[in-house]
């Protein structure tokens, strides 16, 4: 490619410029192949028009001080606004407001798009409760927020053994523009990510102050209460297989345990592997060409909280594809730096990681890499062992 692009770019750009057209110079750019140490970036209407090294001579709009160039992040499950939300029992914050706050969370994290989990489920949560009403105010919040420096989108949260939750959500998806990413999960203890009930016990002693004995107590009572709602569990896998197989819905498998678990996935349709909680499960994903997810704050300590697969060695043996914030933005871009420091992927991988990764998670191809003919959602960070986001440059804007 020669530099006719950029001069082009440069010499229409007039003095009161629309701010989708500009000349991004001195970066180091991260492209999906390999990163450019001195790369000049052209946007023309809010789209990549052109990536290659900065030639000798050509002046840019913006100069990137050597800053590392990076596509926005993509984050496919994002619990942190009902936590930005009830930051303490008892301290309800209005949604709009939560939202606004979150958001700046999200920008200082890099995250250019993000996937909100809206629970469909009526239950005291593991230590938040979860209503309908709540998960509607999500989802109309989320979709009423105008477009600025975040693409706010939703991921539909279904509790399988839920038939308030069932019911909603089919309300909810009824007549939907598009198709809707939705994860089908089952939290009873005894199983899938709580396989090792006393990790949920610990969790309710550390969310909701209870005794040992009290918390052993409210598990048994959740198991009994839980096992009586199986016609549910299949009524819910059966309305979710006839929109999956369609493609009416994008359909994600949470906490997938075995291979045969990943067999039934493909089975209903199922289009990507959530957070695995086994080897064997990540690997039977990879093997059926599914996409595999795992949360950043695993990655990033190395081990899960509730005794499950260490994301940081599926990383290794190459069984993730894409990582989520989960519920705390800034872990993504801490955790794939940790992957480069730590020697285990080289910088074009684990970007991809939060970034084409997660996008592909979605089905969307419009964004996640700096290529032209994409969005231009750019990040700007200062690299190091934590890096620091300088600037955050969503469609031109």
């Amino acid at each position: 490619m020669t530099t006719e692009i950029f001069e082009r770019t440069v010499a229409h750009w007039p003095l009161a410029a629309p701010p989708a057209d500009y000349v991004l110079g001195h970066v180091r750019a991260v492209l999906p192949d390999g990163v450019i140490d001195d790369a000049v970036v052209a946007i023309r209407d809010g789209v990549i028009a052109a990536v290659e090294a900065h030639p000798p001579g050509l002046s840019a709009d913006v100069d990137g001080q050597g800053l590392v160039c990076i596509p926005g992040l993509v984050d496919t499950h994002s619990d942190g606004l009902e936590k930005e939300r009830l930051p303490r029992p008892g301290a309800e914050l209005p949604m709009e407001f939560a939202l606004l706050s979150f958001e700046g969370k999200l920008r200082a994290s890099g995250l250019t798009t993000v996937f909100h989990g809206a629970a469909f489920e009526q239950s005291m949560g593991r230590g938040t409760p979860r209503t309908i009403e709540d998960a509607n105010l999500f989802c109309d919040t989320i979709e009423a927020r105008p477009d600025g420096l975040v693409d706010h989108r939703i991921l539909y949260r279904l509790d399988v053994r839920s038939p308030e939750g069932l019911a909603a959500l089919q309300d909810r998806l009824d007549g939907h523009a598009g198709i809707p990413l939705v994860s089908h999960e089952d939290h009873t203890p005894g199983q899938g990510q709580y396989a090792e009930r006393a990790y949920y016990e610990r969790y309710m002693m550390g969310s909701r102050g209870m005794s040992a004995e009290q918390a052993a107590r409210h598990v048994d009572n959740l198991i009994a209460e839980r096992s009586g709602r199986l016609g549910i569990r299949e009524e819910a896998m059966a309305w979710l297989t006839e929109q999956a197989r369609p493609g009416r819905i994008r359909l994600l498998g949470h906490d997938l345990t075995s291979a045969a678990e990943v067999d039934e996935l493909v089975t209903r349709g199922g289009a990507v592997a959530e957070f695995p909680t086994t080897a064997e499960a990540a690997r039977a994903a990879r093997d059926r060409g599914l996409p595999v997810v795992m949360g950043a704050p695993n990655v990033l300590r190395g081990t899960s909280h509730n005794g499950n697969a260490s994301g940081r060695e599926l990383v290794a043996r190459g069984l993730v594809t894409a990582m989520a914030s989960d519920y705390l933005p800034s872990t993504l871009l801490a955790a794939a730096f940790t992957l480069v420091n730590d020697g285990i992927i080289g910088p074009a991988a684990a970007i991809a990681l939060v970034t084409s990764g997660p996008a592909e998670v979605a089905g969307l191809t419009d964004r996640g890499r700096l290529q032209p003919g994409l969005r231009a959602d750019l990040v700007l960070l200062a690299a190091g062992r934590w890096p620091v986001v300088r600037s955050v440059l969503v469609s031109g804007r």
